[in-house]
């Protein structure tokens, strides 16, 4: 990771390279400073292979964390600022940091780090410390980021990514997103999650600009947008929504804004739709990965070209370096067409997890790592989902994948937002269920309830249709990559079944 901010300041050393309300940062100034937090980290005593663990909002400080301790030989470990206190000092007493830096109180988290440093306290020790070289002793196969999952299957998992894997997938991010030296880049999601931060590195390696917003805001980000000439940007699909509401509402100029990748979730055709009607100088691209992949495996360019059908709906074929396939449960791999579970391999791709042998072992075959999603490949070698394996809901013998009727729901122009997910029944052991959020309290009812099923039931075979479905006003929960939190909607039912 070192290599990129060495080439960063020979090439770009002028150009800016790092935005963050008033501190703006050059190329050479974040390469000095990084310096610095490698000479920092030495001052204080910690040894290659040592865990930083950083809890904060985003900050130019957390952007050289980010490419500062790796490039010390040692393992950044981002925290995620929305988890319970009880649930952040689990994932410390698993990682065991040697260091927490952040920006707030750390509560009973602090006893679990060897040492706690405040940004600011932070920021007077880097000014200090004597610089140090970049990436002196650090290996390719070395440990550079530790990222624990939202845990959405259970106890957060500590995914292990190495400077070959965040590199790697630095070189993918660039050719699918096609990132020029000249782009700014908009980091306005949250840099505790891995979508938030795989564009910097490019960025950096390119002499490009980052522009860091502490959070997601809708009006905030169209703002910066405009006043910072902003030509790339990434949210998840729910932060593009909230976009597009916002620029119909209150509209910017956003003519700089080339490129809108969006990842995280699956995203409706009804949405893209809506963004390309928003956004219209804008290509709109998807990017499928997880965090065990750093975190893409396919792309999707130019979805707005595919509104008339063609690939709309698909994840993209495989990024170049990348390999995805389908296979059985009998392990087979599927020809095209045949639904299996998604398995991909490539440098980009974890070691594997934190402490855990059992399972890192069982998220392995014959060296492909498997992503826990169902879907196919066409004869194009465009993936297409249909379902996370634990979201298919099994009713009556027949599979429903939940995507598959959350995209038809979306489609009516009442429903702003939609999960779709199993719950117990007597008759057909799991029945469909469906949330779907109203923009007004006047519209909950059976009336549109019953209109919403007979939408359906133009669209989706009759065992789709869900059996009932809850009309709400409020938004659905969230993880902090913005993801819907379907294991707590799904736990309440299943809790009382």
């Amino acid at each position: 990771m070192a290599d990129a901010l060495v080439r960063s300041r020979q090439i770009a050393a002028s150009r800016t390279a790092v935005v963050c309300g008033d501190v703006v940062l050059d190329h050479e100034t974040l390469a000095q400073r990084c310096a610095r937090v490698v000479g920092a980290l030495s001052g204080l005593g910690l040894q290659h292979g040592d865990r930083v663990a950083v809890l904060a909002a985003n900050c130019h400080r957390y952007v050289e964390a980010y490419l500062g301790v790796p490039s010390a030989g040692m393992v950044l470990v981002p925290l995620n600022t929305r988890l319970a206190e009880a649930e952040l000092v689990d994932i410390a007493r698993s990682a065991r940091p040697a260091l927490l830096l952040t920006d707030r109180d750390p509560g009973l988290l602090g006893a679990e780090a060897g040492r706690v440093i405040t940004f600011d306290e932070w920021e007077t020790l880097v000014c200090s410390a004597p610089p140090a070289p970049l990436g002196t002793g650090v290996t390719e196969d070395d440990l550079a980021l530790l990222y624990f999952t939202s845990g959405t299957t259970g106890r957060p998992k500590g995914v292990m990514l190495t400077h070959r894997n965040v590199v790697s997938n630095a070189f993918h991010k660039t050719i699918a997103c096609g990132l020029e030296d000249d782009d700014v880049f908009l980091a306005a999601g949250p840099f505790f999650h891995v979508a938030g931060t795989a564009p910097v590195l490019s960025l950096v390696w390119l002499g490009g600009t980052i522009v860091v917003l502490p959070a997601f805001a809708a009006a905030a980000c169209l703002d910066t947008i405009e006043s910072h000439r902003v030509t790339v940007t990434m949210p998840v699909p729910t932060m593009l929504a909230m976009l597009a509401d916002e620029q119909q509402a209150r509209p910017r100029d956003v003519s700089s804004l080339r490129m809108i990748g969006h990842a995280g979730s699956p995203i409706t055709s009804a949405l893209i739709r809506r963004a390309h009607e928003t956004f219209p100088g804008a290509e709109l691209a998807q990017y499928y990965g997880a965090t065990e992949t750093a975190p893409i495996l396919t792309s999707l360019r130019h979805e707005e070209d595919h509104l008339a059908g063609g690939h709309l709906g698909s994840c993209g074929q495989p990024v170049m370096g990348v390999a995805v396939t389908v296979v059985g449960a009998d392990g087979r791999r599927c020809a095209a067409g045949e639904v299996g579970e998604v398995l991909g391999r490539g440098p980009n791709v974890t070691p594997g997890y934190w402490e855990n042998a059992e399972a890192t072992a069982a998220a392995f075959v014959d060296g492909w790592y498997r992503t826990g999603d169902v879907g196919y490949l066409d004869d194009e070698g465009y993936l297409w989902l249909l379902d996370r394996a634990k979201d298919m809901i099994v009713t009556g013998g027949e599979n429903v994948y939940s995507i598959e009727v959350e995209e038809v729901l979306a489609r009516h122009p009442s429903v702003l937002e939609c999960a779709v997910f199993g719950v117990p029944d007597e008759r057909w052991v799991e029945a469909v269920y469906a949330i779907a959020v109203v923009p007004s309290a006047d519209l909950v009812g059976e009336a549109l309830v019953a209109e919403l099923r007979q939408h359906c039931r133009e669209s989706i075979a009759g065992f789709k249709v869900p059996k009932q479905i809850e009309l709400r006003t409020d938004p659905l929960p969230k993880s902090g990559p913005g993801k819907v939190q379907k294991r707590d909607l799904r736990a309440a039912h299943w809790e009382r079944g």
